[in-house]
């Protein structure tokens, strides 16, 4: 292996491959980045088993090669030399030699041969979806996830593709968030339960852009592939199970309903969790009867208390209800929408929230209870 690329494309290559290093393994060779060479380019490709991240990155190639290095260690390397001369790489043995301009080192790796394979796009893609569609719709649905490893099926998101609409939710024991989004492609129906986590990583490649991203199912259904343009790709592996049925879950009706400025409520609601903080977390939202008016954001504890207005048009009964003041945040902090309705139906129920004008988000959080 012998080639020539600009140190700005391959510095920025290894930091999105980066992320798929494996940070503890019995295996050492999944604390390396394979570096192969491919289409007249570099490929960088990096895993920890339950997600792989690969990057083309262009060059000049001398000849073909391959050999994984660690990827900590290269990684730095790369991103403290200079920004213009070029990188000559070259293998020797099991070492890769590396020169830029007046610096040069050698660094050595394993054999390829160890790397676990990596699925590449080569199937037809199961659908095609818009990258700044995909992005927003994951930051709304994939902070609901649980992390608790109890339950692995919660620490998914039910992704179902049905003709040209692909529907995403996640839940834990205490929130369900429901995200509907068009495909660019109709697909037959189908379902899969991606890791949360590979979601999370999938956002940060994605582009704030209407430049379409590939998804593709792997034949044996156990595998899930975006593919990007720009020569990036995510391999994930799904989780086996039965996701709960969230539908059943969702309230149909409810007596109350409160209309507000999403930001004004999110302020309210961080201010009142500073003092939450030192109980339990735990914020109460007032809400009156008929009519234009304000919910009561408070918090009492130990050291203190708050209160908060936030103006509101309400429809129906008024009522108090508690929540865990971090739900409230997350979900207020996620969903791009100037107002929120919040559906309530007495202290004990289910609270939901919605972007007003928007039918294809929900989100539900479960009510604390408190003594008074």
């Amino acid at each position: 292996m012998k080639l020539s690329v600009v140190q700005e494309n391959l510095a920025r290559g290894l930091q999105v491959v980066s992320r798929a290093v494996s940070a503890r393994s019995s295996l050492p060779v999944l604390g390396n980045v394979l570096l192969r060479t491919e289409d007249a380019g570099l490929k960088l490709t990096a895993t920890n088993l339950e997600i792989g991240v690969t990057y083309w990155v262009p060059g000049r190639i001398d000849a073909d090669g391959a050999i994984t290095v660690p990827a900590k260690l290269f990684t730095d390397f790369v991103n403290t030399l200079p920004a213009q001369p070029a990188i000559d790489l070259e293998l020797q043995g099991d070492t890769i030699h590396l020169r830029c301009g007046r610096y040069e080192a050698h660094i050595k790796g394993i054999d390829a041969d160890e790397f676990p394979a990596i699925p590449t796009a080569g199937e037809r893609p199961t659908t095609r979806v818009s990258q700044k569609v995909l992005k927003a719709a994951l930051a709304q649905v994939t902070f609901a996830a649980a992390t608790d490893e109890a339950r692995p099926i919660l620490t998914g998101v039910l992704t179902r593709f049905s003709g040209d609409r692909i529907t995403l939710a996640a839940a834990d024991n205490y929130r369900i968030s429901v995200r509907t989004i068009g495909a660019l492609d109709p697909v037959e129906e189908t379902t899969i339960v991606v890791p949360a986590r590979s979601y999370t990583e999938l956002s940060r490649i994605l582009a704030d852009s209407d430049d379409p991203i590939d998804i593709v199912l792997a034949p044996a259904r156990n595998q899930v592939l975006f593919h990007l343009d720009e020569g990036i790709d995510l391999v994930s592996r799904l989780i086996d199970g039965q996701f709960p049925n969230y539908q059943q879950i969702l309230p149909t009706s409810h007596t109350t309903r409160a209309e507000m400025e999403r930001a004004e409520l999110l302020e309210a609601v961080r201010l009142a969790s500073y003092i939450a903080s030192a109980s339990a977390n735990v914020v109460k939202l007032s809400v009156p009867s008929d009519g234009a008016a304000a919910v009561m954001v408070t918090a009492a504890a130990d050291v203190g208390d708050n209160q908060g207005e936030v103006e509101a048009k309400v429809e129906g009964d008024g009522t108090t209800i508690a929540f865990n003041a971090r739900y409230l945040t997350d979900v207020l902090q996620n969903v791009d929408a100037e107002q929120i309705g919040l559906e309530l139906s007495g202290p004990l129920s289910p609270g939901v929230i919605r972007p007003v004008g928007d039918d294809d988000y929900v989100h539900v959080i479960m009510p604390v209870r408190t003594a008074s």
